[in-house]
């Protein structure tokens, strides 16, 4: 009997070696969308998110993984069990806080229109009057559109950025609304820098833009959330951000708010 707690004490060190080895899922959307996250020619994720994903997960010291999926069904999949955390460029907004909860911020950038290079710089709803506008579906810019846009534009959706970036190199659309580093990283590619260039951010609206992109998580995971939380802090004061960071843009993407 002498040998029962031993064998419990045994037992419990080894479950906790367990838990603290525990496979955190994280969620990506399904498509390229550089530099935040790509698959390489072998197949592997890389870019900026996914560095920042191993070096909070070696912080955390967890073992981690990547599911991907369409960008519209990464909430529902969060929800269903799928992965842990959704770590894809998802802006923090009141609307989708009122069904999933998110980590600390780890960088924000602006809204931006871009356009053909003979079109008239501008960012206002009388800028883009009787003009047609490509949108990526379920985004934070398709919600600002029905709120500023709608009355003077017309909106084209797209499953993807990529599709629309097509249509507006062959000028099927007159701009497309992003996020202004995916779009940066169009204007400077191939297809992009001679058709195309930014038109200018748009005006801030917290509400619908949110602040600042964080890690999506199912409400009722609060011990990953302060996990996630202390390692993304960490991170940031260890100076590994930064290098992560200045490997692919050459300014601060943290932003002030």
């Amino acid at each position: 009997m002498k040998l029962i707690p031993t064998l419990l004490a045994g037992v419990a060190f080894a479950l906790s070696a367990v838990a603290a080895q525990a496979e955190v899922r994280f969620g990506v959307m399904n498509e390229s969308y550089p530099p935040f996250f790509a698959k390489d020619a072998s197949g592997q994720w890389q870019g900026w998110e996914i560095d920042l994903m191993n070096a909070v997960c070696e912080e955390m010291k967890e073992k981690c993984s990547i599911v991907d999926i369409s960008w519209d069904g990464l909430i529902p999949a969060l929800q269903s069990k799928k992965f842990d955390v959704i770590w894809s460029s998802m802006s923090n907004t009141a609307e989708r806080s009122k069904v999933i909860d998110f980590t600390d911020k780890y960088y924000n950038t602006p809204s931006t229109l871009i356009g053909p290079k003979d079109q008239k710089p501008g960012a206002t709803a009388e800028d883009v009057k009787g003009k047609t506008i490509g949108i990526q579906v379920s985004t934070i810019q398709s919600e600002y559109y029905k709120k500023y846009f709608a009355e003077a534009a017309e909106e084209k959706t797209y499953q993807t950025l990529d599709e629309a970036f097509q249509d507006l190199a062959s000028g099927r659309i007159d701009y497309v609304f992003g996020d202004s580093l995916a779009l940066d990283a169009f204007l400077k590619s191939d297809g992009g820098k001679d058709c195309c260039a930014k038109m200018g951010d748009v005006a801030d609206d917290r509400e619908i833009l949110g602040a600042g992109v964080s890690g999506g998580l199912r409400k009722e995971d609060s011990e990953l959330k302060a996990k996630l939380n202390t390692a993304i802090a960490a991170v940031r004061a260890s100076g590994q951000y930064d290098a992560i960071t200045k490997k692919y843009f050459d300014f601060d993407i943290y932003g002030a708010k």
